[in-house]
C-alpha cells in the first residue's frame, strides 16, 4: 500500500513539474542527463508513475537542479538560474510582467558605466547601464548612458568677412572631431548656435544641413540685418 501511494505521489509531482517547467524547444527530444547523485547539478531524477513505468525529470534552458543528501534524505531542488540553450520568448498576453524589489541606483555613489562590454558577465565591469528592447527581435540588450543622451560643443572662428557656412566634420577652425559625418547634428530643437555669445534663432538666423554643417542666414530678408566679420566666434551646442 505504501508503495502504491509513493508511486501516485511521484506521478502527481511529475505532472506538476511537467506543467510548470517547459523549455522553449517543444518539438525535439532532449538527451537524458546523468542520474542524480548528491552534490551534483544538471542531472535527471528517476521516478516511477502509478503504472510502474520508470521516467526521468530534468531541467534545461535557464533552470538549474541541485541534488543533496541530508539526514539520509536525498533531495533534488529545481531553481531559477542557469544558461539559456535556446532563444526564449514569454508572451505576457496583455498581463503585467514585472520584477519587484529592484534596487534604485544612487548616482552619487555609482556612476554610469564606461567599461561595459558585449555579453559580459556580472562582476567584470563597473557602473550601471540601461536595459533596452530591440524592436526587431524583442531581445533585451544593454545601452551605455552616454549613447542614450549625447551632448557636445564646438566653435568656429570667422576667417573672412561674410563667412556663413561652418562644417564641423571638416573645419580646422573649431574643435576637431566634435562633429562628424558619423555623429551628425540633431534637429533644431536640440541645437543652439551663438555668435560672440549671443544666441541666434533656429531656422531664422541659421539652418542645419546634414550631417554637421551650420549655415548662418544674416540677410536683410529675415528682418535681422547683420553679417559676420573676421574674428567672430560661432559656437555650437547640441544634445541628443
Amino acid at each position: 500500500m505504501k508503495n502504491k501511494y509513493f508511486k501516485l505521489g511521484l506521478a502527481a509531482l511529475t505532472m506538476m513539474v511537467g506543467t510548470a517547467i517547459q523549455a522553449q524547444d517543444t518539438t525535439n527530444d532532449f538527451t537524458k542527463q546523468g542520474n542524480a547523485t548528491p552534490g551534483t547539478t544538471g542531472t535527471s531524477v528517476r521516478v516511477i508513475d502509478n503504472k510502474g513505468t520508470i521516467k526521468y525529470l530534468q531541467v534545461a534552458n535557464g533552470l538549474t537542479s541541485f541534488t543533496n543528501s541530508t539526514a539520509d534524505k536525498t533531495t533534488t531542488t529545481w531553481q531559477l538560474g542557469g544558461t539559456l540553450t535556446d532563444a526564449t520568448y514569454i508572451d505576457v498576453n496583455g498581463f503585467e510582467f514585472a520584477l519587484d524589489g529592484i534596487e534604485l541606483v544612487d548616482t552619487s555613489v555609482l556612476a554610469a558605466s564606461t567599461d561595459a562590454t558585449d555579453q559580459s558577465d556580472h562582476g567584470t565591469g563597473s557602473g550601471w547601464t540601461l536595459l533596452v528592447r530591440d524592436e526587431l527581435t524583442g531581445a533585451t540588450k544593454k545601452l551605455l548612458a552616454t549613447d542614450l543622451i549625447q551632448s557636445g560643443q564646438t566653435y568656429f572662428t570667422v576667417a573672412t568677412d561674410g563667412d556663413t557656412s561652418f562644417d564641423g566634420a571638416t573645419s580646422t577652425t573649431g574643435q576637431p572631431g566634435t562633429l562628424t559625418a558619423a555623429a551628425p547634428l540633431p534637429a533644431f530643437s536640440q541645437v543652439s548656435v551663438y555668435r560672440n555669445g549671443a544666441k541666434l534663432l533656429a531656422g531664422l538666423d541659421y539652418t542645419i544641413t546634414a550631417p554637421s554643417t551650420v549655415t548662418l542666414v544674416p540677410q536683410t530678408a529675415t528682418g535681422r540685418d547683420w553679417s559676420t566679420i573676421v574674428g567672430d566666434i560661432i559656437e555650437v551646442h547640441y544634445i541628443k
